[in-house]
C-alpha cells in the first residue's frame, strides 16, 4: 500500500491531524462562549503542531535565499493571530499542514521496492570447477566464463547460455512470456528466472552488475529520478507568488505608515491583504476534486497513489498494455485437441471446444497421464479434462523428461505428451509429416503446440493458449473513444501469440518480443511524438516501463511488489475495465481544479482590488476568503458520489472512432 511510507512522512501525518484535532476541539470552545484564553490555547497549539515543520523548512530556505509559500502561509497565520484572527491563521496552518502530509505521503519512492526485484536473483550459486567439483560461491562473486550448475526448482544465478542439459524456464519475471520456455544447449537464460524440472550448466556471459534484472532495478531508479524532476515548475511558481505577496504586503504597510497614516490602520490593511490574499482557496480548488477522485476510485478498485498521479491520468492520450496477466488471464488454457487421423479408423477432426467421443477419450488420456506433472501446460490439460467432466483412468509409470514432457502408462497404452520437435523425430516419416502440419497450423495461430503419442504413434495435438479477459475488447474500443488514439500492445511473447489476441482485442498497434528495455524504449519512441502515456502491466519486467510512462498502472492481484511501487496507481481487483473509467474520472476532476481555479482566483481578486483601491472591512474579507473556500471545497468533494464513478465508468461508445497509434 502507498500509505506504507518511511518514518518522515509518516510523522508529518500525524502532526496534520493533531493540528486539525486541535482546530476542531478550538472551534467547538469558541463556538459554546468557553473562556477565550481557552481555544486562543488551542488554535495556538494548532499553531505549534502544524505550523512548525513548514516554519522550520522555510527557514531553512531562507537561509538559503529562497523563499516558499509554507514560510509565507506561515506568516500570514501568525499576522493574522496578531489582529485578533487566530481562527483564520490556524485555518490556514491546517490547510497546509495536511496538504504538505499528503504531498510527503504521495511522493515517496522506497527502496523496498527494489530490495524486493533483487530478492528474486539467488544469492548463491553452485559453480563447476576446473576438475568438475561443485563449489557453492556468492552470486555477485561470479566471473565471465564460469560455469554454474542450476537444479531443478531453482532460480538461475546468473546471465548467460546452456552448457549442457536441457529444462524448461520460467522466464515471465523478464519477458512476460505465459509458457514455460524449453532451453537446450546454446540458448540464453537470465538471472533470477526460475528452472523447471530437469538440470542446466550455464556458461556465465555477464557478471551480476550488468544482468538484465539488474538492468531492470537501474532503469526503475533513473526513470523515478526523471519524474521528480518534473516538480521543479511547481517550485518556481510557488518561489515567484511568495516574493510578490511578500513584497506586496511589506509595501501596504510600509507605504501608507510613511506617509503619516497610523500604525494600527496600516498593519489592519495590510493584514487583510495578506489573508485575502493567501492561496487558500486556490489549494482547495486543486485538492479537494483530485482527493475525492483518488477516494471514489479506492472504493471502486483503483488505487492511485496521490494528487499528482490524478492529474498525471487526465492527460493521458495513449494507452499502452502489456499481454500476459494483463489483457490476458495470465495462465495457459486448452484451445483446441485435434486428433491425428487414423488411415484405418478415424477421420481428421474434433476440438476440445466441440463434443466428440475420440476427443473426450483422448483428452482423458493425456489428462491421465499428465496428473503428476507439475508443468503449467500439464496442469491446463488436467483443468480442461475436469472442466467437460471426463473420469480419468489410472496412469501408471509415470516419468517425466526434462525438455521433452511426460510419459505413462494409461490403460494398456504408453502415453508420450510433450515438444513435438522432440517426439517427432521419434516417429515414423508419414506420421510426423502430417503431425508437422497440425503443428504449425496452431502455432501460426499463436497457440503453443504439444504433441500425444499413443504406442509411439501421433494421437492428438492439443494447442494451448492464454486466455483473453473477456472484457477486453470493450475497453480497447473505449479507451480509443476516450483518448482518440487506439491502444498499442508491448510484450515480451512470441508474436504469433501477440497478433492473436492483439486481433481479439482490437488492437492494430503490436510490438512483440521486447524485452523490459525495448518496453521503455517503445514508450519513448511514443513520448517523442507528444504523446502521454499510461502504461498497464502487471510483471517484473513492466516496472521500467511503467516508471518511465506518463501513468503507470500495475494489475495488483498478480503484481510484483516492484510493479506496484513502480506504478502510479494499482488495480487492486484485476478489472480491466477500470482503466477508461479511471481515466475518465481524472479527466473530470481536472475540470473541476479549473472551475475551482476560476472561482478562487475571482474571490482573490475582487478582494484584494476591494482591499487596495477601497476600504475592505476585515469581517468581510474573511467572510468573502473564507466563503471561496468552502465553496470550491465543497465544489470539489462532488465527486465522492458513486453517481461520479457510474458515470466515469459507461462504456457506450456512440461512434466507432477511427484508431490512431
Amino acid at each position: 500500500m502507498w500509505w506504507r511510507s518511511g518514518a518522515g512522512s509518516l510523522t508529518e501525518v500525524r502532526w496534520a491531524i493533531a493540528a486539525t484535532a486541535l482546530f476542531a476541539a478550538g472551534g467547538v470552545a469558541q463556538l459554546a462562549d468557553a473562556p477565550p484564553w481557552l481555544w486562543w490555547t488551542l488554535y495556538l497549539a494548532c499553531y505549534a503542531a502544524g505550523g512548525w515543520d513548514p516554519g522550520l523548512s522555510g527557514l531553512k530556505a531562507l537561509r538559503d535565499k529562497t523563499l516558499d509559500v509554507d514560510l509565507l502561509m506561515v506568516v500570514a497565520a501568525i499576522g493574522a493571530a496578531a489582529i485578533g484572527q487566530v481562527f483564520d491563521g490556524a485555518l490556514l496552518i491546517v490547510i497546509f499542514a495536511t496538504s504538505g502530509a499528503l504531498e510527503a505521503v504521495a511522493t515517496k519512492r522506497t527502496e523496498d521496492s527494489v530490495r524486493g526485484l533483487l530478492d528474486l536473483t539467488p544469492d548463491q550459486a553452485t559453480r563447476i570447477d576446473d576438475s568438475g567439483g561443485e563449489e557453492v560461491v556468492a552470486a555477485a562473486d561470479l566471473r565471465l566464463g564460469d560455469v554454474i550448475l542450476v537444479r531443478p526448482g531453482e532460480r538461475v544465478g546468473a546471465d548467460g547460455r546452456v552448457a549442457a542439459g536441457a529444462s524448461d524456464v520460467d522466464q515471465a519475471s523478464i519477458t512476460g512470456e505465459s509458457m514455460p520456455v524449453d532451453k537446450q544447449v546454446g540458448d540464453e537464460v537470465f538471472a533470477g528466472t526460475l528452472n523447471g524440472t530437469g538440470a542446466l550448466r550455464v556458461h556465465v556471459t555477464r557478471p551480476a552488475s550488468e544482468t538484465v534484472i539488474a538492468r531492470i532495478v537501474a532503469m526503475v531508479e533513473q526513470a523515478s529520478a526523471t519524474k521528480a524532476r518534473t516538480q521543479l515548475f511547481i517550485e518556481k511558481v510557488e518561489q515567484r507568488y511568495s516574493v510578490v505577496m511578500v513584497a506586496a504586503t511589506v509595501a501596504l504597510f510600509a507605504i501608507p505608515l510613511a506617509l503619516g497614516q497610523n500604525l494600527q490602520e496600516s498593519l489592519l490593511r495590510a493584514m487583510t491583504f495578506m489573508i485575502v490574499a493567501s492561496p487558500c482557496a486556490v489549494v482547495l480548488a486543486t485538492m479537494p476534486p483530485l482527493l475525492a477522485a483518488i477516494a471514489t476510485a479506492g472504493r471502486h478498485g483503483v488505487l492511485v497513489k496521490s494528487a499528482v498521479v490524478m492529474e498525471q491520468l487526465a492527460d493521458v492520450t495513449h494507452v499502452a498494455f502489456d499481454k500476459t496477466g494483463t489483457l490476458t488471464e495470465g495462465r495457459p488454457h486448452l484451445a483446441h485437441l485435434r486428433p491425428m487421423p487414423d488411415p484405418a479408423t478415424t477421420p481428421e477432426g474434433g476440438s476440445a471446444s466441440g463434443p466428440g467421443s475420440e476427443a473426450d477419450r483422448l483428452l482423458a488420456l493425456a489428462a491421465a497421464a499428465e496428473q503428476g506433472s507439475e508443468h503449467p501446460l500439464g496442469r491446463a490439460i488436467v483443468s480442461a479434462a475436469h472442466h467437460q467432466g471426463l473420469r480419468l483412468p489410472a496412469a501408471t509409470d509415470f516419468a517425466s523428461l526434462p525438455g521433452r514432457g511426460v510419459r505413462a502408462h494409461v490403460d494398456g497404452q504408453v502415453v508420450e505428451i510433450g515438444s513435438p520437435a522432440h517426439l517427432l523425430d521419434e516417429t515414423a516419416p508419414g506420421d510426423a509429416e502430417r503431425a508437422r502440419a497440425v503443428v504449425a497450423e496452431l502455432e501460426d495461430d499463436g497457440h503453443s503446440a504439444v504433441l500425444m503419442l499413443l504406442d509411439g504413434r501421433p494421437a492428438a495435438v492439443l494447442g494451448l493458449a492464454d486466455r483473453m479477459r473477456p472484457d477486453a475488447d470493450q475497453v480497447v474500443a473505449h479507451l480509443t473513444s476516450l483518448t482518440g488514439a487506439g491502444p498499442v500492445l508491448l510484450t515480451g511473447d512470441n508474436p504469433r501469440a501477440a497478433a492473436r489476441v492483439a486481433e481479439q482485442a482490437g488492437i492494430t498497434d503490436v510490438r512483440a518480443g521486447l524485452l523490459p528495455e525495448d518496453k521503455v524504449t517503445a514508450v519513448r519512441e511514443l513520448q517523442q511524438h507528444q504523446a502521454r502515456v499510461a502504461l498497464v502491466g502487471d510483471g517484473v519486467n513492466d516496472a521500467p516501463a511503467l516508471a518511465t510512462a506518463h501513468a503507470g498502472i500495475a494489475m495488483g492481484r498478480a503484481g510484483a511488489d516492484l510493479t506496484l511501487d513502480a506504478a502510479d496507481a494499482v488495480i487492486t481487483r484485476d478489472e480491466l475495465n477500470t482503466v477508461p473509467a479511471v481515466l475518465a474520472l481524472a479527466r473530470r476532476a481536472r475540470r473541476l481544479v479549473i472551475v475551482n481555479l476560476v472561482i478562487a482566483g475571482t474571490f482573490i481578486a475582487v478582494l484584494v482590488a476591494w482591499d487596495l483601491l477601497g476600504d475592505l472591512p476585515l469581517p468581510l474579507g474573511v467572510a468573502g476568503h473564507e466563503g471561496s473556500t468552502v465553496i470550491v471545497g465543497l465544489n470539489g468533494l462532488r465527486l465522492l458520489r458513486n453517481a461520479a464513478w457510474r458515470r466515469a465508468a459507461a462504456t457506450t461508445v456512440a461512434t466507432p472512432t477511427r484508431r490512431q497509434t
